[in-house]
């Protein structure tokens, strides 16, 4: 093969030269070849000047009528600068003539040696006869763009099945070892690679061409498989900043994901979240609250003023204060379980057939008091809406002094409001008629007459269906406790009506009580008033459902909502001591004491025994109702919605008697309730046996086997 010496210029004379003459003088440069630069000294010896002879210079050119190799097989032997040494040797083993040439290396006979192509004359240079110089720098170098790399284990070319590098070489005319197919790039029939560089069958066009490197078309499954191994070891060892910066961004995201989509669901279903900060709610004003403000750690509301946490008794003694609710904090509702001490009620009070709806939307605190507001608003059928507030089963006193500040609604001189402030024994509930029928309004001890229905009386003094807590229950009967008679009677604070006949208001107090003495009056010797100018007893005594001791007292049109002096408040009370002997009862306006019932005066009388005042665990009713049950309704003068308005509640009680339990050892009401709750819980039950109870039997009626009361 020619060797071109890069260290000499040599420009090319002429492109006309004779080709016969290049020809000659390329084969007579063969045998001093000039040194390569890219070469070592053992390469040069290799492929010295000595190693070549004109008949190894000359080359096949191949054509249509190209000769076959010995093994009938076309191959590639080039043989450039990147051929030489061990990575030419390698390159040689994949085509048989190069291995055959590889063999007389050995034996000191020419690797360029090769058969000349017919036609040309014998000692001719190939690169005489393309007219190239080899000397000539201007001309492209033989350059292998794909050569062999040591130690390898890819070939980037094909070697032919069957090919040897031990294959022997047959006899040749032109003592060349092996005929090949060549692949000089100026060999007429060989194309050159469109991606630069030559000759283009060194470049890899074939399937079975594959790059050193070219791990997608020349795969190495054990290198693949001792990599996989290890893949993400790697993966991060040579991880670098831009595949850092992604896979923590990728790990941030994937962790805000978990945290928003997973962890903070489960939080606040479970509701884990709930007291991390304090929460605080508006209720209806412009104020706020923590959510627990309203639950109160005396019974005595702080907001009391001191001069008032005592009441000076009828005897002289001091009681103190013991429960007190002034109505503050703006904004207070009375939702049934939202306050500790009352519960507005939802119900339409039908005892007294009112037109309105008691709704706990009307009762509320504002300006520092509780309001209770009756409104023509159509609900439930109904055309007017007002507030009942009730203590029932939550606060409850026995006895004591009982006071409550308010401003009456509308005008004191206009008729047809009911305003109410009164108590009732924590057994029966206001309002909810099942849990009424055979307690209200009975305070009796006695078993007699007076437990029978109707009273055993065929004028129709009474229409009580009879005492269904007597005190000669049967044994194994329902009862709270057997040998006490048990009832729910009714202290009137104050219930407001109108004297028409000078224009002016009147506090109705009065005591409500089963059974009934002979036409309702009582023995009003024992009963004492203390200004008769502005008191005087009701001539209402009482009807077939309830007797009345009541007495009435005028009142100031200042204490009203409307009028020329209105807005003033004015306080109502009584003061009960329940001694079957000594006892009493005395009801006030303001501070001054208008009238006292002692309790002699509800002595035996006909066929029935002593009505003594109420041990019971009375509860607490603020109402605003409207009936004609109760007086002639002067729509064209009432100015709705009106509202009554109440300052404060107190309780004083004796210091050797304080009890405001709704649940007293001696008259326990707590399991009664909880085994009854249907009656208690549902208005729309109009008596006992629709509740789903029955009345219990009694010795007098029931033909009892035992009893804790003996009738001798």
């Amino acid at each position: 093969m020619s060797v071109r010496n890069l260290t000499e210029k040599h420009f090319e004379e002429g492109s006309n030269l004779d080709s016969r003459e290049n020809l000659a003088q390329s084969s007579s440069q063969l045998g001093s070849a000039p040194h390569n630069p890219f070469s070592d000294d053992a390469e040069d010896e290799m492929y010295g000047s000595g190693s070549y002879s004109a008949s190894d210079a000359s080359l096949i050119h191949h054509d249509s009528d190209r000769s076959p190799v010995e093994n009938s097989r076309d191959v590639s032997d080039y043989k450039g600068y990147y051929s030489r040494g061990p990575a030419g040797a390698r390159q040689s083993a994949r085509s048989g003539a190069a291995a055959a040439a590889a063999g007389r290396l050995g034996r000191g006979s020419s690797s360029a040696s090769q058969a000349m192509p017919a036609g040309l004359p014998s000692g001719t240079s190939l690169n005489s006869h393309l007219g190239i110089s080899t000397n000539d720098i201007t001309a492209p170098p033989g350059f292998d763009r794909y050569p062999i790399v040591g130690g390898s284990r890819v070939t980037s070319m094909a070697v032919p099945p069957g090919a040897s590098t031990s294959h022997p070489q047959g006899p040749s005319n032109n003592n060349s070892s092996a005929s090949i197919t060549s692949s000089d790039p100026f060999i007429s029939d060989q194309d050159f690679s469109p991606f630069g560089g030559y000759p283009a069958s060194s470049f890899p066009l074939l399937l079975d061409e594959k790059e050193d490197d070219d791990y997608l078309h020349n795969p190495d499954p054990e290198e693949e498989a001792r990599l996989d191994k290890r893949r993400f070891a790697l993966d991060f060892k040579h991880m670098d900043k831009r595949a850092a910066g992604g896979y923590i961004s990728f790990l941030l995201l994937f962790l805000g994901a978990i945290a928003v989509f997973v962890i903070l669901p489960v939080l606040t279903f479970t509701g884990a979240t709930i007291h991390s900060h304090p929460q605080t709610i508006t209720i209806l004003s412009l104020y706020e609250y923590p959510q627990l403000s309203a639950i109160r750690t005396s019974l005595v509301d702080p907001d009391t003023p001191d001069d008032q946490k005592t009441h000076e008794a009828l005897d002289g003694s001091s009681w103190p204060l013991v429960f007190s609710d002034e109505f503050n904090a703006e904004g207070r509702t009375f939702y049934d379980g939202e306050d500790q001490f009352w519960t507005a009620v939802d119900i339409h009070y039908d005892a007294t057939k009112d037109l309105e709806w008691y709704s706990p939307d009307a009762a509320i605190t504002a300006n520092g008091t509780l309001q209770l507001t009756l409104d023509a608003y159509k609900n439930h059928g109904l055309y007017y809406r007002s507030g009942m507030m009730q203590s029932w089963n939550k606060m409850c006193f026995t006895q004591g002094y009982v006071e409550a500040s308010a401003n009456l609604p509308n005008y004191g001189r206009v008729m047809g409001l009911w305003p109410g402030m009164w108590t009732m024994g924590n057994l029966a509930r206001p309002g909810y008629l099942a849990s009424t029928e055979g307690l209200w309004p009975y305070s009796y001890s006695a078993c007699d007459a007076g437990i029978t229905p109707n009273q055993s009386s065929p004028d129709g003094i009474s229409m009580l269906p009879g005492q269904r807590l007597s005190v000669c229950t049967c044994d194994d009967e329902d009862h709270p406790n057997q040998g006490t008679g048990r009832g729910a009677p009714e202290i009137d604070i104050i219930e407001a009506e109108t004297d028409t006949t000078i224009g002016v208001g009147l506090a109705s107090q009065s005591l409500q009580i089963a059974p009934f003495d002979i036409w309702y009056i009582p023995d009003y010797n024992f009963i004492e008033i203390y200004n008769t100018s502005t008191t005087v007893m009701n001539t209402y005594c009482g009807g077939p459902f309830q007797q009345a001791v009541s007495a009435v007292s005028t009142l100031n049109t200042s204490w009203y909502e409307f009028g020329p002096d209105a807005g003033y408040f004015q306080s109502y009370g009584f003061e009960l001591i329940n001694d079957e002997e000594d006892g009493y009862l005395r009801w006030f306006v303001g501070d001054k004491p208008t009238y006292t019932i002692y309790s002699k005066s509800l002595h035996p009388n006909g066929n029935i025994d002593w009505r003594y005042l109420s041990k019971e665990p009375m509860s607490i009713i603020l109402n605003l109702g409207l009936s004609t049950n109760w007086a002639y309704i002067d729509f064209n003068s009432i100015f709705f919605p009106v509202t009554m308005s109440i300052d404060y509640v107190r309780v004083y009680q004796p210091s050797d008697a304080v009890n405001i339990n709704c649940d007293p050892d001696d008259y326990p009401t707590y399991d009664y309730i909880q085994s009854h709750l249907n009656a208690y819980t549902n208005a729309n039950l109009t008596d006992w046996e629709s509740a789903g109870y029955t009345f219990p039997k009694n010795i007098l009626t029931g033909n009892c086997k035992s009893s804790k009361f003996s009738l001798s």
